[in-house]
């Protein structure tokens, strides 16, 4: 059972190159994305248990020893992670059935999705830090393909700046790959971080960690480096701006976590202050745009700004209590972000527009919509007990044990601003009287987009509110990065 964790990479794969063949045919396209996700997710929860009961999974391809070899590593971290990514991109399928439109899908839509997540969940997944990069090449290649799926004009102008930004940042990461690769003479994570080890962190080390920052820095939007993801996730369609508000960054932010506590720990009150100061500007630039705008989908973009700020502001504290809070707000994060984008593409859908001061009365028309979006954003926010909560809870917790006491009191007041910009969405688009004349929706299609939105909202609270029986997993996460020789001795135990 060791290659277990290779299903949710090799499924999604395997799946993806069937449906090359099922160009025309919708109903074959949708049914095996769904069939073949759900497989996956079913490997995923088997993986999560294997992980939680006989500890970390690893295998190296070719049947070379570490750290000669590809090693493939899942540790109860990536195990939630990958499990997570299929969850959510299982329920956007579902939501596309609806809403994406026949057109679409018949170019290689679902195919672009599963080879996307077998990008996300290989980054998620592997050892090997070039590894890494190809699996980021992987996603992103695919990602371009969903950006510009329709041609619409403000869809191909913004994906010139997407894939523009994401060539440069692929650049440089190989660049300072090879500048790694020439210090510690190992590309296996397990064993740079031993060879970094030996030789302490000397300038060249620490100017490395710094290079690694800004590429991981670009994938996951961190300030200032966030300026191209407004406009370039606005651009696509809902499901696949919920797919890259929910996951894309996410990997970005992974990638941080898992350098910056494997790697670059010997030298923490330069790097980690680094990451401390950008972490905080992000959540304050994430709050300027959240309340700048009156387009549903900049609000809730400019709040996935700021939970990768309050995540990696976690990450920063480097002890228990700020760790363990990234863990459960990255994971968070990712659940509601899902949610609420598929709940404000129903909002569009309905109301025919994406501008707040052209909404008004949905309240009186569509109540089941208003009180989803309603908890999920009380969620958003943090308002106990819901998801958001415990996970800032815990990075407040420790930020102030760090003696962090003003990043902890700005990251509090962020929360703050994310209840006052969603709340406005509500307020706009729920509570008065109609601005308009809705246009005609379809009352049927209505029903089956909010199902996969519903299902999420629920998954969120339950997250939140079973907070207990999560702790087990999210302990398992965080030792793994507070004693990276729990995951050298995995991977390199022969």
């Amino acid at each position: 059972m060791i290659n277990l964790l290779l299903f949710p990479i090799i499924l999604p794969f395997l799946f993806a190159i069937l449906l090359l063949f099922f160009k025309e045919n919708i109903f074959m396209q949708r049914l095996l994305a769904f069939i073949g996700l759900t497989v996956s997710l079913v490997a995923a929860l088997f993986l999560v248990a294997k992980v939680k009961t006989d500890g970390i999974q690893v295998i190296t391809l070719g049947s070379w020893p570490a750290p000669f070899g590809i090693s493939m590593v899942s540790d109860m971290l990536s195990a939630l992670l990958v499990t997570t990514t299929l969850l959510i991109t299982l329920l956007v399928v579902v939501y596309s059935f609806t809403s994406i439109g026949k057109e679409r899908e018949r170019y290689f839509y679902y195919p672009a999705i599963l080879f996307m997540i077998t990008g996300v969940n290989g980054a998620f997944t592997t050892g090997d830090i070039f590894n890494m990069f190809v699996f980021f090449e992987v996603l992103l290649i695919a990602s371009y393909v969903l950006i510009v799926l329709g041609g619409e004009k403000q869809q191909l102008r913004e994906s010139i700046k997407y894939i523009l930004v994401n060539v440069i940042s692929s650049a440089l990461f190989v660049i300072t790959i090879a500048y790694l690769y020439s210090v510690v003479g190992t590309l296996n994570m397990a064993d740079i971080s031993v060879k970094i080890a030996q030789v302490g962190q000397p300038g060249i080390i620490t100017v490395i960690a710094v290079l690694m920052l800004i590429v991981f820095g670009i994938k996951g939007s961190m300030f200032p480096l966030y300026f191209w993801l407004p406009g370039s996730y606005a651009a696509p369609p809902v499901p696949v701006l919920a797919l890259f508000g929910a996951l894309l960054t996410k990997v970005g932010v992974y990638a941080i976590m898992r350098t910056y506590t494997l790697f670059f720990i010997n030298d923490i009150g330069f790097t980690h202050e680094i990451l401390l100061v950008l972490s905080i500007l992000t959540v304050i630039g994430g709050c300027i745009g959240a309340l700048a705008y009156f387009d549903v989908k900049q609000i809730i973009i400019y709040n996935i700004v700021i939970a990768i700020g309050v995540i990696l502001f976690g990450v920063a504290q480097m002890n228990e209590a700020g760790i363990s809070g990234g863990i459960f707000y990255l994971i968070h994060d990712m659940l509601i972000k899902g949610a609420l984008f598929l709940l404000i593409g129903i909002i569009i859908y309905v109301t025919g527009t994406s501008n707040l001061r052209k909404m008004g009365g949905l309240m009186k028309t569509h109540a089941p919509l208003g009180w989803m979006y309603l908890i999920a954003a009380f969620g958003l926010a943090g308002v106990p007990p819901l998801s958001g909560f415990i996970g800032k809870l815990l990075i407040v917790k420790g930020a102030f044990e760090a003696g962090t006491i003003l990043g902890s009191i700005i990251i509090l007041a962020s929360s703050l601003v994310v209840l006052l910009s969603v709340i406005r969405i509500f307020i706009y688009a729920f509570w008065g009287a109609p601005t308009a004349e809705l246009p005609v929706t379809n009352h049927r299609s209505y029903r089956k987009m909010m199902i996969p939105a519903v299902l999420l909202v629920i998954l969120s609270v339950l997250y939140g509110v079973g907070t207990e029986w999560l702790i087990p997993y999210m302990a398992d996460a965080t030792d793994v990065l507070l004693q990276p020789s729990i995951y050298i001795d995995a991977v390199l135990k022969e």
